[in-house]
């Protein structure tokens, strides 16, 4: 027979593991390489930490990975801290991770070069898909923290260069957990307008720690994907960033990003006034050079002769014009007595003389009778006179 009165339950065991390992480690640090790693579509994030003898689980909730300024790899060494705990339905143990960081600059440089890697293999830097920067900008998309400093260097530098130009502001956290985040979100809202010429993105320097949004992925994936040109001033001349190379041009700083994007207005400005000046004085030498030629042409034997040769044909024009004239007069002599003639021929044939002479028109069935041979008795017969008509009824055949 055996006593299994002090046996304990799995469950009961567990929980006095779980009692113990969570009072004695409720705050560690743990140094480790990320393996198995995986961004739950609940925001939670799951993975191992492992060196060359063990590996541990570990869980960081959304509510502490939002503080993560970087985008955790597989194969990148950092230093969770956290309490350990127990899951007791698998009867095993992990680290409930608090906060994350990289062990140290070594680590976010080989992830900068694991990215750079991946995206330069896929094309995202070529230059075949680098869009133009237009030349004279109407509107430029500005992607910075409103309240820094490089955000009013930029305003500066484009009132200075050229005040025409219309800047539109599209905040964004360019620092720390979730800037990359609404970076991706400000240049999408940029690319929905329809006015934008140009877009800078770009923020003041700072470590390699401050400046790693724009080694996020997600951030260099929008930016190929823009449809607008994108100029990238990020940091100081030394600063790169994953950014800068996927960008249409790259900018040492903000300021030098706002340079690169506007005009300069003195340009123009000596442009005109080199213009006015040249132009005025080559117009002054073409007018005294075909001045010269002028008159020299006039002077000129060969000049004069047309001119004499023009003076004896107007003569001859106006002698033949003077003859002209007289020969119209006289036709018009001649036309007015051959009318006079003709109209006094008219008026002795008028048919109401005629009849005032004593001669009369004899009609039938409206129509006149011309021969007594055509006259029939037995019609209607209109007779007019001078002073009137007489209507003669048609004679009866049978009276």
């Amino acid at each position: 027979m055996f006593d299994n009165t002090d046996a304990l339950s799995v469950s009961q065991l567990t929980n006095q593991i779980k009692q113990s390992l969570e009072e004695n480690f409720s705050q560690v640090s743990v140094i480790g390489e990320i393996s198995n790693f995986k961004a739950h579509i609940s925001g939670h994030w799951y993975f191992n930490l492992k060196d060359s003898n063990a590996v541990i689980s570990c869980t960081m909730w959304k509510g502490f990975n939002n503080y993560v300024f970087f985008t955790p790899q597989d194969g990148m060494k950092i230093i969770v801290s956290g309490k350990i705990t127990v899951y007791p339905p698998r009867g095993s143990y992990q680290i409930d991770v608090r906060s994350m960081k990289p062990a140290g600059i070594g680590e976010l440089q080989a992830a900068f070069e694991q990215l750079k890697q991946k995206l330069s293999a896929e094309g995202l830097f070529d230059e075949q898909f680098k869009k133009e920067i237009p030349i004279l900008p109407k509107k430029i998309g500005i992607v910075t923290a409103i309240d820094g400093a490089a955000f009013q260097d930029m305003i500066s530098v484009a009132k200075r260069r050229f005040p025409l130009v219309e800047l539109v502001i599209a905040p964004a956290k360019v620092q720390g957990s979730g800037a990359a985040e609404t970076i991706v979100k400000s240049i999408r809202l940029l690319n929905e307008q329809n006015d934008i010429d140009v877009i800078i993105v770009g923020r003041g320097g700072g470590s390699i720690e401050d400046l790693w949004a724009f080694n996020e992925e997600i951030v260099a994936r929008e930016i190929f994907k823009s449809k607008i040109p994108i100029v990238t001033g990020i940091g100081h001349e030394i600063d790169f960033t994953i950014a800068d190379f996927v960008a249409d041009l790259r900018a040492p700083t903000p300021s030098a990003a706002m340079e690169l994007t506007t005009p300069n207005q003195e340009d123009f400005y000596s442009f005109i006034k080199n213009f006015s000046n040249n132009s005025t004085q080559i117009l002054i030498e073409l007018c005294n050079s075909y001045q010269d030629e002028i008159d020299n042409i006039l002077n000129s034997y060969g000049f004069r002769m047309p001119i004499d040769l023009t003076r004896r044909y107007y003569q001859q024009f106006d002698n033949l014009t003077y003859r002209l004239f007289q020969n119209i007069d006289k036709k018009i002599i001649k036309d007015k007595n051959k009318l006079s003639l003709l109209t006094k021929e008219i008026e002795s044939n008028d048919i109401q003389r005629l009849l005032k002479k004593g001669f009369a028109l004899v009609k039938q069935e409206s129509k006149f009778v011309t021969r007594a041979s055509i006259f029939r008795k037995e019609k209607e017969t209109t007779i007019r006179f001078y002073d009137g008509e007489i209507i003669i009824k048609k004679q009866n055949n049978e009276q």
